[in-house]
């Protein structure tokens, strides 16, 4: 299967600056249709209104986190097996366990690069 590197992606994070980093790490392995939203709720709403083939999202953000906007995105109907990956400073088991019981995809330990990333969407989405 190829891959559409003209579908739409929403990059999610609370941090402007982690949002230029995806985005331009994005944009460097050739996707362009990049979507920013700046919590959960921001996210949620944005994801509704629009179909997307991937979903980057951090985890720790107010009023609502990751794994909540996760939870929401597998809940419901719409769209709710787009391939998710979570990012996070945390690397505890039991947050890993907490997103792969709520439909993670993948998951990215920060700090990463390029080529991490690359490695997580190919492994979701297929290799590009």
């Amino acid at each position: 299967m190829t891959v559409d590197k003209n579908m739409n992606i929403l990059i999610v994070d609370d941090y402007k600056t982690m949002l230029r980093i995806i985005k331009n790490l994005l944009k460097q392995l050739g996707f362009n249709n990049v979507d920013e939203a700046l919590d959960g709720s921001q996210a949620l709403q944005t994801f509704q209104s629009k179909e997307y083939g991937l979903v980057i999202s951090d985890w720790n953000m107010e009023p609502m986190s990751g794994i909540e906007l996760l939870k929401e995105v597998r809940g419901g109907s719409k769209n709710a097996d787009v391939p998710f990956i979570m990012i996070t400073a945390e690397s505890k088991t039991e947050n890993v366990i907490a997103a792969k019981q709520a439909g993670v995809s993948n998951y990215i330990v920060k700090p990463f690069n390029a080529e991490t990333l690359k490695q997580k969407i190919s492994s979701v989405i297929g290799d590009f």
